[in-house]
């Protein structure tokens, strides 16, 4: 008998749960059903699992020791509508000679689910060395919701071949848990499931042949990186198309645990529903005043930011109040209670009200701005085009040394491209295809290229802006291109400013499609699912990968359902309109993944040459280029952090290479997630230690830095939408016509009359608020949501050299924000450059419109 009291030792355990969405206000009744299935003794029990004693029934397996339940359920549990979090405590009686647990086995006897975030234990024998923490994070519906237990594991991580052999089995079987085993039909909340789909589901060809869109994805026509599967049915009128949810319904299938956090999805629908914009649409419009649609005058724009659109009546409000939870409804409605739309003043005119206007600051933003992933050094002049000239002609520049020369401060062409002087924004090839069809809608635009010089004093000086059409008599016949040369004063001076706006029409399209969501949204989804189909939760790349990969399904499941859908936002705002997302299908064919790595990107486009002296094995050749001087030492800090982590794991190739779960991972997310590309030959072999991290740098890059560079200036830029108009709706005026005598008479009317109309303006600068928008739980690059993400001492000491890499970073970016040399850093309109400020010395949580911070994943 005494011997049995020995064998046997209490385990002091502490649970940290949290109950269900706080905005969901039917809460209240289920936290009453939650009390009474406690009283009725159906209650939440834990089973630890052994990592030394098999189970009798399954030699395979751990033995799982008694339930322990969590005490005092019916006290701690609020009925509040505050998602706070509550500690349990939780007692287990261990047998000694079972040996630490690996993992447990959680089962939810209530009536709803919850938020388990934590177990931690103490009290083992002192030899153990501390408690032993589990990091869980995940929605624990009722049990009779699964196929087979919840279980989660310590936060040891192990390579699968060193895995406790008692493990082994129930880490495979959490594996094939998640991949969902070709689970057919519509996926509910609770399913786990993440699986593959095509972008089937952005059109809705019930409504007809005008809402019907082209399936991206699976087809060398139109190739796509892979979405999350959700198994809802097809559409009636075309089986290949999946249909869609009411627009209202936010209620999107991804995975319980890729949903926003409740913190995060207040903020988000109170940023999103200060801009109900299809709600609000016909409101705005009849309120709108003297010409319907228009802006008759900068000072209209202006009014935006100094005044607000007063709503006409109670109606509004009322059909407001219908949709939005009764709590979040004092956040949108400013000031007086009865005003909507009054934006906060963009960063672009704190300063002044024309710096934007001047041909400094748009060649600036070029290198600075939001876009600044597309400028290329040129290498011969004329400009070529690598378009199909069978297919469309003779596309070259039509831009000769004439038109440039008298602006090159007395340098030729030729001397300017040997001392790497010319640079070039190069739209062209990227529209021409599209344009005939782009120019059949509404609007009516140009594909443009931007020559620019460098200067001594490191800024750009635009030389010249060519804008280009197809032939009139059939695109096969070539381009019919003008040239735009800058100009200050009179009928020319308003021309130039106009030639500017097509460029920056042109890139604001490029930025939003193609560097924001083709090239850090989409291509990203696609290694989210194949490392939780491939990749254990204890394994380490697993644990290195997941911070960046939050929100990310979630986030863009969104933006099918209401931006980049069939009459979406995106289409009504950004001039390819319903091409959009076919566009972005066909500059996919040309994505390469070895090549989002920072120095091979800047390599490619010619700023930057190869240099070994270098720290970062790349000199650049515009030494002024905040981009990319951040985003270097950025990438060096992840680049480091990632080798010191794998290499910890992996001591050789070999490791790498008899890595199953690692081999199964590349394979998938080469043959299916990014399935249309599977034989290009630029994909790394995954062989050697030097191919991992590199992948996994990348991976970092584009979900954290490359997205924070692209997506959090927006609103800074281009909140002021003249700046950088979306859309615009005329040519170029003609000699003779009334739109030149209306540019000769006022060149102001006839600017805002060929950008981007009031409406859309509206609904642009609403979405982009939002996006723009740091969330106030968010975590940034260098920080994590638990200290005890891993049991292992050297990654975490390497992770808080990592934290201090990127404090000493933050602090280079503020002094060479402070350095006059730099004029590219600031520029006319004095905006500091903070868009890759990493912020991991913030922890207030503060959000909003910071205009700085690089959060871990692309979350919004």
């Amino acid at each position: 008998m005494e011997e049995d009291v020995k064998k046997t030792m209490k385990i002091e355990g502490e649970v940290v749960v949290m109950k269900k969405n706080l905005l969901d206000f039917k809460d209240v009744m289920a936290s009453l059903l939650d009390r009474v299935h406690e009283l009725l003794g159906r209650r939440v029990s834990l089973h630890l699992i052994s990592s030394h004693q098999p189970d009798p029934a399954n030699e395979k397996r751990g033995r799982l020791g008694k339930a322990a339940h969590l005490e005092k359920w019916v006290t701690k549990i609020k009925t509040s509508v505050t998602a706070e979090e509550t500690a349990f405590r939780v007692t287990f009686d261990w047998d000694e000679s079972m040996g630490p647990p690996a993992a447990f086995v959680i089962k939810n006897h209530h009536h709803s689910q919850f938020y388990l975030k934590s177990l931690t234990l103490r009290g083992f024998p002192a030899g153990e060395g501390g408690p032993i923490h589990f990091v869980c994070n995940s929605w624990i519906y009722p049990s009779h919701r699964y196929r087979s237990d919840r279980v989660f594991f310590s936060n040891k991580a192990y390579l699968p071949s060193e895995t406790p052999e008692l493990i082994k089995e129930l880490r495979e079987e959490e594996l094939q848990n998640l991949r969902g085993n070709e689970k057919e039909g519509e996926f509910k909340e609770w399913d786990r499931v993440y699986d593959y789909a095509y972008y089937n589901d952005l059109g809705a060809p019930d409504k007809g042949p005008d809402s019907a869109r082209p399936v991206l994805g699976g087809s060398p026509e139109l190739p796509y990186p892979r979405r999350g599967k959700t198994g809802r049915k097809p559409t009636k009128t075309d089986p290949k198309s999946e249909s869609r949810l009411a627009l209202l319904n936010l209620n999107i299938y991804v995975p319980r645990d890729e949903r926003f956090s409740h913190v995060k999805f207040s903020d988000f629908l109170a940023y999103a529903l200060k801009s109900v914009t299809q709600v609000l649409v016909p409101e705005i419009a009849s309120v709108c005043d003297k010409t319907i649609n228009e802006f008759d005058s900068f000072e209209d724009v202006f009014h935006l930011y100094d005044g607000s659109i007063k709503l006409a009546n109670g109606h509004t409000i009322s059909k407001l109040r219908d949709v939005i939870p009764w709590e979040m409804f004092r956040e949108l409605v400013r000031n007086d209670g009865e005003r909507f739309l009054k934006f906060p003043l963009p960063d672009v005119l704190k300063e002044s009200r024309s710096a934007w206007r001047t041909d400094e600051e748009f060649a600036r933003e070029m290198l600075a701005g939001l876009n600044p992933v597309v400028i290329s050094r040129l290498q011969e002049f004329p400009p070529k085009s690598n378009l199909d000239s069978a297919k469309y002609g003779n596309q070259h520049s039509s831009l000769r040394e004439e038109h440039i020369e008298p602006n090159m401060n007395g340098l030729n062409v030729q001397e300017a491209l040997e001392q790497n002087k010319l640079y070039i924004l190069d739209h062209h090839d990227a529209l021409m295809p599209y344009l005939t069809r782009i120019n059949s809608t509404n609007t009516k635009t140009y594909a443009t290229r931007t020559l620019l010089l460098l200067q001594e004093d490191g800024t750009l000086k635009p030389l010249a802006i060519e804008l280009s059409l197809p032939h009139a008599q059939g695109e096969s016949r070539g381009s019919v291109s003008k040239v735009f040369t800058p100009a200050e004063k009179g009928v020319e001076g308003s021309v130039w400013q106009l030639a500017k706006a097509y460029a920056a029409v042109n890139d604001s399209g490029y930025h939003q499609l193609i560097s924001h969501w083709l090239q850090t949204h989409a291509v990203i989804e696609p290694f989210i699912i194949a490392s939780n189909r491939q990749l254990s939760v204890v394994h380490p790349i697993h644990k290195l990968l997941h911070p960046h990969f939050r929100d990310t399904m979630n986030i863009n499941a969104l933006a099918r359902h209401i931006l980049i859908n069939s009459d979406g936002v995106l289409e009504r705002t950004v001039f390819p309109s319903r091409y959009a997302m076919e566009m972005s299908s066909s500059i996919y064919k040309n994505w390469v993944f070895t090549d989002q790595a920072l120095p091979k990107d800047l390599l490619k486009r010619g700023v930057a040459v190869e240099d070994p002296k270098s720290d970062h094995g790349v000199k650049l050749l515009i030494e002024d280029y905040p981009f990319a001087v951040d985003g270097l030492e950025i990438w060096s800090a992840i680049k480091t952090w990632v080798t010191e982590y794998c290499s910890f794991y992996y001591k050789n190739d070999k490791t790498v290479q008899t890595d199953i779960e690692i081999q199964s991972w590349w394979t998938e997310l080469r043959t299916k997630g990014h399935g249309d590309k599977q034989h290009e030959s630029w994909w790394l072999s995954m062989q050697t230690r030097d191919d991992l991290i590199e992948t996994c740098t990348i991976i970092i890059w584009i979900a954290s830095a490359l997205h924070a560079a692209v997506n959090f200036g927006q609103y800074p830029y281009a909140g002021f939408l003249p700046n950088r108009p979306t859309v615009s709706r005329r040519f170029m005026p003609e000699p003779g016509t009334d739109e030149y005598a209306e540019l000769e008479e006022d060149a102001d009317v006839a600017f805002l009359k060929t950008i981007t109309p009031q409406l859309q303006t509206l609904l642009g600068i609403s979405i982009i608020e939002i996006l723009s928008m740091h969330s106030t739980d968010e975590i940034y690059l260098g920080q994590r949501d638990s200290p005890n993400w891993t049991a292992d001492d050297e990654p975490l000491e390497a992770f808080k050299r990592f934290g201090k890499e990127l404090e000493l970073i933050e602090n280079n970016i503020i002094r060479r924000n402070n350095d006059k040399r730099f004029k590219n850093r600031t520029g006319p309109v004095n905006i500091p450059y903070t868009l890759l400020y990493p912020n991991t010395t913030d922890y207030t949580r503060e959000g909003g419109l910071t205009g700085k911070g690089i959060p871990n994943s692309v979350s919004i």
